[in-house]
C-alpha cells in the first residue's frame, strides 16, 4: 500500500478522506490476517511504515497521526514497493499480493515507469488499483495517467 502524504493532499479535505478509506482497509485487513506493506511518500522519500506484518491495531494510531506535507516522492514510493514485493514473492510465493495506491497524482515529474532490467513487465505480480483522492474545483487529472501506466485499476475516491 502507498500513500501520498504530500502537502498538495491537505486541500479539499483529500487527505482525510482518504484516511476513513484507510481506516476500513485496515479493519478488513485485520479481520482476514491478512499481512501489509505500507509506504508513505512525502517529503524528500517514501518511507516504509509497515513491513508484511499482520494488519492490527497497531495501525490506527500511526494513521491518527498522519498529516502531509513536503512534495510528492510517489515515483520513488512505487519503485520501493516493487522492489519489495518483488523480494517477497520470491520468498513467500504462495502468498497473494495486491496493491493499493492512494494519490492525487500532483507530481512535478511523470516520469515513464518500466520494469528494471531485474524485473520483467508488470511492475507488480498482483493486481493494483489506484484510487483518485484528488479534491476540488480545478483537478490536473494526473492519478488516472499513473493507472494507466501501471496497468492499474483506476477509481476516483468520490466512488468508493
Amino acid at each position: 500500500m502507498i500513500v501520498d502524504a504530500s502537502a498538495s493532499t491537505r486541500r479539499n479535505q483529500a487527505l482525510s478522506q482518504a484516511k476513513g478509506l484507510l481506516a476500513g482497509v485496515f479493519d478488513d485487513a485485520y479481520r482476514q490476517r491478512a499481512r501489509l506493506a505500507l509506504l508513505t511518500a512525502s517529503g524528500k522519500g517514501a518511507r516504509w511504515q509497515h513491513q508484511g506484518l499482520k494488519a492490527s491495531a497497531a495501525l490506527q494510531p500511526w494513521l491518527d497521526a498522519l498529516g502531509a506535507g513536503g512534495g510528492t516522492p510517489l515515483f520513488d514510493a512505487i519503485n520501493q514497493a516493487a522492489d519489495w514485493s518483488a523480494k517477497r514473492q520470491k520468498r513467500c510465493p504462495a502468498e497473494q499480493q495486491r496493491v493499493l495506491i492512494l494519490t492525487d497524482g500532483r507530481v512535478k515529474d511523470m516520469p515513464a515507469l518500466s520494469a528494471r532490467p531485474a524485473q520483467p513487465l508488470p511492475l507488480f505480480s498482483g493486481p493494483v488499483l489506484l484510487i483518485d483522492i484528488e479534491r476540488g474545483p480545478i483537478r490536473l487529472g494526473r492519478a488516472r495517467d499513473i493507472a494507466a501506466q501501471l496497468n492499474a485499476d483506476y477509481h476516483h475516491i468520490d466512488e468508493c
